[in-house]
Parts: structure tokens; sequence; C-alpha cells
């Protein structure tokens, strides 16, 4: 197995994607923020004092997918077709962000759902750091994609890596 960001010197560089198909690619991540339950109970009612935690976090992970190719060094830039970022509880101190990112292109799309995710959840902890600065964020991960050359993968259901080969 070759990693396809280095060439056959070592040297990074960005993957050509001009001879690959244009595809329709989609996405879908996870992260989870594990705080106190009252913290949980301040995000749910949508009134802290900075505003409504989720509102601003669905913000912040949708800038973050439209921007990945500037935070991660050797992402291409992409024109997202769609990006949406929402919230499950699991009582009595879990928060999950699921972002889902699709777009047709001749690249995948995971590492923008990630950036989502991930973002979305940093937003998160941010926003209530005041009331419980020992949250943390936990399980980024890629639960599915499609498109592409590679076709489609989703995550196990127990949780683990699939099988790449």
């Amino acid at each position: 197995m070759s990693l396809t960001h280095f060439d056959e010197t070592g040297a990074a560089r960005m993957v050509d994607v001009a001879a690959k198909p244009v595809t329709q690619r989609t996405a879908v991540a996870e992260a989870t923020v594990r705080c106190q339950p009252a913290t949980l109970d301040l995000i749910l009612a949508g009134d802290g004092k900075k505003g409504d935690v989720r509102q601003v976090a669905r913000i912040a992970g949708i800038q973050a997918a439209k921007n990945t190719g500037s935070l991660i060094p050797l992402c291409h830039p992409l024109p997202l077709d769609g990006v949406t970022v929402d919230f499950t509880s699991q009582p009595p101190d879990r928060l999950t962000v699921t972002a889902a990112v699709t777009c047709t292109g001749r690249t995948g799309v995971e590492m923008e759902a990630l950036c989502a995710a991930s973002v979305a959840a940093l937003t998160v902890y941010d926003m209530v750091k005041a009331v419980d600065r020992g949250m943390t964020i936990e399980a980024v991960r890629l639960l599915r994609k499609t498109g592409g050359r590679s076709g489609d993968w989703r995550r196990p259901a127990d949780g683990g890596a699939a099988d790449q080969s």
C-alpha cells in the first residue's frame, strides 16, 4: 500500500486528480462532546449567554467544510454542493455532532466532513467552556462515504475500522 500524497522520492505532493472522472461524492463524519450533565442541559436549552450553542456550532461546521482546502495542506479546494451539521444528545453527558457533505467532483469529501464535525465540536467547547472546562471531544471519525474509484465505504456497526482491501 502506498500513500498518495508522496511522490516516488518521498516528497509531499498534492494528488493530480485531472484524469479522475467527475462523480457524485458524499461523506458523513461525527464527533462526540462529553460534558457535565448540567452543561448538556445548557446546550440543549438554546439560550446561552453567547447565543444558541448548536446554531453557532452549525455555522462554524459549515464554514469549516467550505474552508478545508485552506486548513489541510494537501486537500483540494472543492465546490461543495451541500453541507449539513446536526446534533444528537445522549444524556446524561454526551452531544454528538454529525456532518454530511456532498460534492460533484473528482475527489472525495471525507476531509470536509471530518473538518465540519471537528470544528462544530470545538465551537461547542468554546461556547460553554466558561461553565465546563473539563469537556472532551472524542471519537472524531468517518461514518461513511460514497463515490469515486474506491467506491462506497461504511463503518461497521461495532464502530471499528472497516477492512480497506
